[in-house]
């Protein structure tokens, strides 16, 4: 059998996931656990914490709580199938297919399977948006980049996964 144990404990086929297999303190501290950029910044910096910035940006832009919890939970399925950066991601059908899957399954059970293609490319954008900040500060060689201004100040600072778990699971608590 092809099973995943989560940090709450819960033990599942993950090409099989269902409804009661998504828990958002597994999301919070998968997420909180995982680098950005595979790992080649100047520094930690957690796919929960850009999450949490992405939020942070479309509350910035009034948004509505829906559009704000869509953008916190963009990268949810890589708290059960990790991150691969886009250079790679792009050519990895079967990945996308079963990333597609799963976060299907986490947008059904946080009530976000109705958003509208119009809302799917908004959080695709502060998603796109923020990457362009990240690089700017994270990234060597990027020095000189001029990224796109935010409405928002995102939190680029070095935290503990203790605090961006903490942080998303109560940002998330307050958008449902």
């Amino acid at each position: 059998m092809n099973t995943m144990n989560t940090f709450s404990g819960k033990v599942f086929d993950p090409m099989e996931m269902i409804i009661d297999d998504v828990e958002l303190s597994d999301i919070a501290h998968a997420l909180s656990m995982l680098c950005r950029g595979g790992g080649h910044l100047k520094f930690f910096y957690s796919v929960g914490q850009h999450s949490i910035n992405c939020a942070r940006e479309a509350l910035a832009r009034g948004w509505s709580r829906k559009l704000a919890l869509a953008c916190l939970l963009h990268d949810a399925s890589e708290a059960y199938i990790s991150d691969i950066i886009r250079p790679v991601k792009v050519h990895l059908s079967n990945y996308l297919v079963i990333e597609e899957q799963i976060m299907n399954t986490i947008l059904k059970k946080f009530g976000l399977d109705d958003l509208s293609a119009e809302e799917h490319a908004m959080w695709k954008q502060i998603d796109d948006e923020m990457l362009d900040n990240e690089l700017a500060v994270m990234l060597t060689g990027e020095e000189n980049r001029k990224p796109v201004k935010l409405a928002a100040t995102p939190d680029f600072a070095e935290h503990s996964y203790r605090d961006i778990e903490q942080a998303f699971y109560e940002m998330a608590q307050q958008l449902l």
